[in-house]
């Protein structure tokens, strides 16, 4: 969660800065073997140096970016959680529960289908 610090800090709602710590340490301790970095000012998680997911807060939401190919996977459990995406970010209103079997799913299948992956993004 060093790595995460100052951009943590760097939030000015507590109740924000606290639910996105909240969702980093949960990955952190969920997928340990996932690499920890800030790249474009954003919180990221990679594998094999390959991108899995990242991070952003807005004023009404907690973006989630787990690329195009994942968001359209799981659209419609997306929806059904009750948060809205765009074909690059999922986003999670402050008011709602994050759904933390859906963000594991998610991760999980970012892991697995770009198990082989040479490449940060997708190609």
């Amino acid at each position: 969660m060093e790595t995460f610090a100052e951009y943590l800090a760097s939030i000015d709602n507590p109740e924000h800065k606290e639910r996105t710590e909240e969702v980093l340490k949960w990955i952190t301790e969920k997928f340990p073997s996932l690499k920890t970095k800030i790249a474009w000012n954003q919180p990221m998680f990679t594998d094999h140096e390959t991108f899995i997911i990242g991070f952003s807060v807005s004023k009404q939401h907690l973006a989630v970016a787990p690329e195009k190919v994942v968001i359209d996977q799981f659209s419609e459990e997306i929806v059904q959680a009750g948060y809205e995406h765009t074909n690059q970010l999922i986003r999670m209103k402050w008011k709602l529960p994050i759904d933390y079997s859906l963000l594991e799913r998610i991760i999980e299948f970012n892991i697995k289908d770009k198990a082989d992956c040479t490449t940060f993004w997708r190609k």
